[in-house]
């Protein structure tokens, strides 16, 4: 599939012209029977005329999402499209959604706010989400929900953004070699942040970035220069104020819990963390 967006001339011409595929925009209950083969074409139709906010596409099952997404985004460009993918794991199941899971809804959820943050330009076109992810709780708003970006010839201070990246949920390691790792040798930070296609180094001369690249986990060689970095958190639930106090709260409420509040409460990052999401907040911020 090409990369470079597709203008809407060149979607079908019964597409691009229909002029009761476009009433439905602004419209509740209406339903339009599409062919499997044509939803992408319409979709990329819809979201091209739509003029605020994102088009939200919910499918029945998680490949279908990412089969959708793709599809659109050779219409759209892929950066116009998004993927908001469900957690792989099951209700209390001790085993937490993977960095690259947590790290792609983080930066979905990110885009969106661009819009109530007034860059509407940050705000993608179309998200496309399996039922299952809808129905999961979000984390409310942290520290962390924003990326933390790296420039090239800034300021950067070596410590601040090891504690960034530890507390964003990142592993440290001897050496980078999966997403959701990080490792410090001196002056120089490398971080693999799961929504990047290749790691990142970032090459300190005291507190300002000497040198920003991407490099090799196989041979560890810097490649490509780079001008700025994002990187976006690799966990979901973190350990605010809030999220301890409502921890310590429940401990007396509701002591069936009491394991999992007083780990919550101090703190501690653990597997399966995620699945107390519920109680640990009282609405969607």
């Amino acid at each position: 599939m090409p990369d470079a967006p597709t203008t809407l001339r060149s979607l079908p011409r019964l597409v691009r012209e229909d002029p009761a595929l476009f009433d439905v925009l602004g419209r509740s209950n209406v339903v339009l029977a599409v062919a499997d083969a044509a939803r992408s074409a319409v979709g990329a139709a819809l979201a091209e005329r739509r003029r605020h906010g994102p088009v939200l596409v919910v499918v029945a099952r998680s490949a279908e999402a990412e089969t959708l997404a793709r599809d659109l985004g050779s219409y759209l460009g892929h950066d116009a499209v998004e993927h908001f993918g469900a957690w792989e794991t099951l209700p209390f199941e001790r085993v937490s959604p993977t960095p690259e899971t947590m790290a792609a809804r983080s930066k979905v959820l990110w885009r969106v706010r661009g819009g109530l943050e007034g860059d509407p330009d940050r705000v993608p076109k179309v998200i496309v989400a399996p039922v299952r992810a809808l129905t999961q709780r979000l984390a409310p708003v942290s520290p962390y929900s924003e990326p933390r970006v790296v420039r090239a010839a800034e300021r950067c201070d070596r410590d601040e953004l090891v504690a960034w990246l530890a507390g964003a949920g990142y592993r440290r390691e001897s050496q980078v070699e999966h997403p959701g790792e990080f490792a410090v040798r001196g002056s120089i930070v490398d971080v693999f942040c799961p929504t990047g296609g290749s790691p990142v180094r970032v090459d300190l001369w005291g507190d300002e970035v000497d040198r920003l690249s991407t490099f090799s986990v196989v041979d560890q060689r810097s490649d490509a220069k780079l001008e700025s970095a994002r990187f976006f958190a690799c966990r979901e639930l973190v350990a605010t104020p809030a999220v301890r106090e409502r921890a310590e709260a429940l401990i007396a409420t509701d002591p069936w819990g009491r394991d999992q509040w007083e780990r919550l409460a101090q703190g501690s990052v653990f597997d399966g963390m995620e699945s107390w999401l519920p109680w640990l907040v009282d609405r969607d911020d």
